[in-house]
């Protein structure tokens, strides 16, 4: 069985976490994030988990240090990733909605929706549906992530690696 995992794994930690961005707005500030993500699969071409599979369904906690120039250059924005790409994207208020449209081995459309009350705290969902190349056969794949994001801390441990700087081209 071919190796799916990374390239779909990708696709759900990229697309998991999203804050508005305004013109000279920080979008949210520097320190430690703590990044809560669920996903769920409505449909999976080979068993999520196993092995050359996509990663398994669950909640999955990680932090995340980043510097003030990191969170204002989009590191907390949704990022295209290899062959999906974030298009159509909706700023308004304290809210984006975007499309996640992935053209190579897995393909199809996803809604991306994110609400952030303050610079502190985000939630975000997104909902994919398409197929996935295993083998010489195009199979349906459909999964959601839910994710949330709190500022825990405005200083980062010295012992906590930084996130590295999202693209800017791909704001």
């Amino acid at each position: 069985m071919r190796r799916l995992g990374m390239g779909v794994a990708w696709c759900i930690v990229s697309a998991a976490v999203a804050f508005a961005q305004d013109a000279g707005q920080h979008s949210g500030k520097a320190g430690l994030w703590e990044v809560t993500t669920t996903m769920t699969w409505q449909k999976s071409p080979v068993p999520p988990g196993s092995p050359g599979g996509p990663p398994g369904a669950g909640t999955h906690t990680t932090s995340v240090c980043l510097t003030q120039a990191m969170v204002d250059a989009g590191a907390l924005f949704p990022q295209s990733r290899g062959q999906c790409k974030i298009e159509n994207k909706v700023i308004k208020p304290g809210t984006v909605t975007a499309d996640y449209v992935c053209t190579g081995k897995m393909k199809g459309k996803g809604l991306l929706e994110a609400t952030f009350s303050d610079l502190e705290h985000s939630s975000g969902s997104l909902h994919f549906q398409g197929t996935l190349d295993v083998g010489s056969q195009a199979r349906p794949i459909e999964w959601t992530t839910v994710s949330t994001s709190v500022l825990r801390n405005s200083q980062c441990p010295s012992d906590k690696p930084q996130a590295p700087a999202a693209p800017k081209a791909s704001q």
